[in-house]
């Protein structure tokens, strides 16, 4: 072998693990704050004991079952929550990226700006302040019994409807992005292509932007499930007990009652049922890029 030769032979070595090289720090911050913690999450979801005695490994599985039993109500809450906040959001969210994307070429800027504003105030400021709209002396309330939804008693503070506004509210930016990148890369010409074939604009909505556009409503609407099903704070601030969510249910466990095999276990849970639901939904619908 010459010399030339094994220069590029170590050229080409050092070439391969570049990409390796550049993989190293995600790698590593995912070893340290994801893989770690959840190692030591399942270790101690099969621990017994309590935080003065301290805690043995015992390989006790009854506190996942509890999530079936005992927290059935909570988890039914959160998983019809977090269902309708999609639902809900991706009918806003559908419209307006689909006018931003279509319709306000000039001021496209500054309505993505107005969509992402909000991001910037904490999520706990912008949950309180659903407290001052939804109070029973608020605008909003007084509208609706003025136009007569509300009854003169009925109020919408401390209710699933308030809960329900805080998460789509909380969670919409995230569904109206993704479904903005979507729709903002189809190409003009396509839609001129179905007009030319005589397509009405509903047909060529159904037939050409719909599809084209279904990477985005997937990736917006899992954005806004996943974060939504364990979401506790709106319960806090705006719901009350009869609603209470797993979210609520594992900050209780961890921060009150101090009950971390409990805590762990339920969290375990919640997450393997959220990733169930994801993983067949997603193949449901046909994107199966999303999982690789």
């Amino acid at each position: 072998m010459t010399a030339r030769s094994a220069l590029a032979t170590k050229a080409d070595r050092r070439r391969r693990l570049v990409p390796y090289a550049l993989l190293a720090p995600g790698i590593l911050w995912l070893l340290v704050f994801y893989v770690v913690p959840m190692f030591r999450l399942a270790i101690t979801s099969l621990q017994e004991g309590s935080l003065e005695q301290g805690y043995e490994f015992t390989g006790n599985f009854d506190s996942y079952a509890s999530v079936f039993t005992t927290y059935l109500p909570q988890l039914r809450n959160s998983l019809m929550f977090a269902f309708g906040a999609t639902v809900i959001g991706l009918l806003i969210a559908y419209p307006l990226a689909y006018a931003i994307a279509f319709y306000t070429s000039r001021w496209k800027s500054l309505f993505l700006l107005l969509i992402i504003v909000p991001l910037l105030v904490p999520f706990l400021l912008r949950t309180l302040a659903w407290r001052v709209i939804l109070a029973d002396q608020g605008v909003v309330v007084t509208a609706l019994k003025t136009i007569g939804l509300l009854p003169e008693n009925g109020r919408l503070l401390s209710t699933g409807w308030a809960i329900l506004a805080g998460l789509v509210y909380n969670y919409l930016a995230f569904m109206a992005l993704p479904i903005y990148v979507s729709l903002d890369k189809i190409e003009p010409s396509l839609l001129e292509a179905a007009n030319d074939l005589y397509a009405t604009p509903w047909t060529a909505f159904r037939k050409v932007t719909l599809p084209m556009s279904m990477p985005g409503v997937i990736s917006g609407t899992l954005l806004t499930f996943i974060p939504a099903a364990g979401d506790y704070v709106n319960v806090e601030l705006l719901g009350n007990r009869n609603w209470t969510m797993m979210g609520n249910v594992i900050q209780s466990k961890f921060l009150v009652i101090i009950d971390y095999p409990a805590a762990a276990a339920i969290s375990f849970t919640l997450m393997a049922i959220i990733v169930t639901m994801v993983v067949l939904y997603v193949r449901k619908v046909g994107t199966e890029e999303l999982l690789t």
